[in-house]
């Protein structure tokens, strides 16, 4: 079962969380399950933590966050979408839906979002779980290539096929073909009057990343002080080398890759992922 709960934001946004609510196993219907807040990367949504959230579940309390900008949640026009925003909307859907002590999932920019979440509440976060993001700083050329990237994508779409198509085999960024790309863009698409186009701006999302790329984030890491994960897909974005030196900095970092995986290391390979995460969750979550 999945139920939509509404969420106040930082500035009045309104937020839609989606809980995975089916009742807890092994014997802890009567207490508390240990709250788990996912957050997806940028262009993401909810959805996208669906499979994870559902085998999440069966012990804890797992609630999969749209973002500001994203899939249900409001899009401001003139935002903010910075970084001070997206931390603080998690911390309100954490307080509002009384998850804490929880655990963060991030993926990419989600993933960004909860360490610098856990870094300035750890009273609010006991385990977090980085997914193939990068501590360095991206540079401009990165925005640029982005911005360059957002305008060969072939809007409006004329079918929902054409975009699994587009973004899983014919996309000019794929070195080869990733059909679970494809699936996962689909998932970010609605149908207008002329074709399928994708439920978020691209601009906004264009000033969302502008807020993070320029800067390295080491020293927010480095103030991590719960049992952190550090995950990446083997064809990711994050290589192993940086990978490993996060766990370094990291007071209690570990680290894990997904195999068969690129930069969607969750989607891709949904059981390779929940066989590097799940240890790791059951070592760090009450039984």
């Amino acid at each position: 079962m999945v139920r939509r709960i509404d969420v106040n934001g930082a500035d009045g946004v309104r937020l839609a969380a989606w809980e995975f609510a089916d009742p807890p196993k092994g014997g802890r219907e009567d207490a508390k399950a240990p709250g788990v807040l996912l957050l997806h990367g940028l262009m993401g949504r909810a959805s996208h933590w669906a499979g994870t959230a559902r085998w999440l579940s069966a012990r804890h309390r797992a609630v999969a966050l749209d973002q500001r900008g994203h899939g249900r949640s409001e899009k401001p026009a003139d935002g903010p979408y910075t970084r001070e925003a997206y931390v603080a909307d998690a911390e309100a859907a954490v307080e509002q839906l009384d998850l804490a002590p929880v655990t963060l999932i991030g993926h990419s920019m989600g993933a960004l979002t909860a360490w610098q979440f856990a870094a300035r509440r750890p009273d609010l976060v006991q385990a977090l779980v980085i997914c193939d993001m990068r501590a360095s700083a991206l540079g401009a050329q990165s925005q640029r290539e982005w911005e360059q990237w957002f305008k060969t994508w072939p809007l409006p779409f004329a079918t929902l096929a054409d975009v699994r198509k587009w973004f899983g085999e014919d996309d000019p960024w794929l070195e080869r073909p990733r059909p679970s790309r494809g699936e996962f863009y689909s998932e970010v698409m609605a149908e207008r009057g002329d074709g399928w186009r994708p439920v978020f701006s691209r601009r906004q999302m264009l000033t969302s990343r502008e807020t993070w790329v320029h800067d390295a984030h080491w020293e927010e890491l480095a103030l991590v002080q719960c049992p952190a994960l550090v995950v990446r897909g083997i064809d990711g974005e994050l290589g192993r080398a940086e990978a490993q030196e996060m766990v370094r900095v990291l007071p209690c970092g570990e680290y894990a890759e997904v195999p068969d995986a690129g930069h969607l290391a969750h989607y891709d390979h949904p059981e390779g992922w929940r066989t590097a995460v799940e240890p790791f969750l059951l070592a760090t979550l009450p039984a």
